[in-house]
């Protein structure tokens, strides 16, 4: 049998095939492939030939059991750094859509803040917006990637962000033995939102304007992990829908936490964006600000660039954006030399 240790244990591990390595720059490291890790992954006898004779069953079974063992072994030292650290974790696209990658998001939420990690859920629920827009007989509409929101959407987005998905996720995290407490920027003045410059033909789709975290540090220290939906109010009290990368990225320079995360439907930053094996796994402020002056980060990932930015400007001390759709992509990026997805630091 050939059993190498792993970084985690075998369900922490992504399982997508490797790729060819990216060129580097002064200031990015590439990645050759999120996947390389593979390498390191225990293989079984089981998995290589037929079953072994049931005399070498205790045997394998010790062997299983001491390579869990030496997996948290290894984990020890990143307990050991982020324990009592805040960590901000958006939350949206396909993690959110598939039960399963839900149940893995909430299983780590829940085991990162057992071992110490103060975790903070951000999160958006587009598709389920999307769903109820259709049963009110309201068709989605975008510009620029950005819901129009008129009135009535804005109804359907606060009933269904605060009301059903907020809520729910509270539940799971409860389920799975944490402790929630669910809240939007609404709620004790979290969030303030202004309109958007493109408030005209956007609606009601606002920006941050300023964030009063006095509500979350009670919760934090208490050990409980606080929920919030990217619903807020302006001066006047009219409600907005703000972005939630923006929103975490607020949320996560407010509360002095020590990384955001940004859980994406793409496996970060690439430094060819036809080439999903150039993952760029490390870059600082200035290479990440050449890869958007040179084209090579567009489109929708502007904005998650720009929010980290920002986030980092104003403290936070590093900011990942990572895929979500890898299993237990969170502990893989926080309890792992390797991580999974691009790491921004200042």
């Amino acid at each position: 049998m050939l059993l190498t240790k792993p970084h985690l244990s075998n369900p922490l591990l992504p399982s997508a095939p490797p790729s060819n390595p990216a060129p580097s720059s002064s200031h990015a490291r590439p990645l050759a492939a999120p996947t390389a890790r593979r390498g390191r992954l225990r293989v079984s006898a089981a998995s290589a030939a037929a079953p072994a004779p049931s005399a070498a069953a205790p045997a394998t079974a010790a062997a299983a059991a001491l390579s869990r063992v030496d997996v948290l072994s290894e984990a020890l030292p990143f307990i050991q750094r982020f324990k009592g650290k805040t960590v901000v974790v958006k939350y949206g696209g396909a993690a959110m859509k598939s039960p399963e990658l839900q149940a893995s998001v909430i299983r780590d939420l829940v085991l990162l803040s057992f071992v110490g990690l103060r975790p903070v859920l951000v999160h958006g629920g587009g598709p389920e917006i999307n769903s109820w827009l259709l049963r009110v007989g309201v068709e989605p509409q975008f510009r620029d990637g950005l819901r129009v929101t008129d009135a009535l959407t804005m109804e359907v987005v606060e009933m269904v962000l605060v009301g059903k998905v907020n809520k729910n996720l509270v539940s799971l995290i409860n389920l799975a033995r944490g402790t929630a407490v669910g809240l939007c920027g609404k709620d004790a003045r979290l969030i303030t939102a202004r309109p958007s410059p493109n408030a005209a033909a956007l609606g009601f789709v606002g920006e941050v304007a300023r964030v009063d975290a006095t509500v979350l540090h009670p919760i934090i220290a208490s050990g409980h992990i606080p929920v919030i939906a990217t619903v807020a109010a302006d001066e006047t009290g009219q409600a907005y829908n703000i972005n939630a990368d923006t929103a975490a990225g607020e949320i996560a320079a407010a509360v002095g936490a020590e990384k955001l995360l940004l859980l994406t439907d793409v496996s970060g930053i690439l430094a060819d964006r036809n080439d999903p094996g150039s993952l760029v796994k490390e870059i600082d402020i200035a290479g990440v600000r050449q890869m958007v002056a040179d084209g090579k980060v567009a489109g929708g990932m502007i904005p998650k660039v720009e929010c980290c930015v920002r986030a980092l400007a104003q403290g936070v001390h590093t900011a990942s954006i990572i895929d979500g759709r890898v299993p237990h992509s969170l502990l893989l990026e926080i309890l792992t030399d390797e991580g999974t997805g691009t790491m921004i630091t200042g």
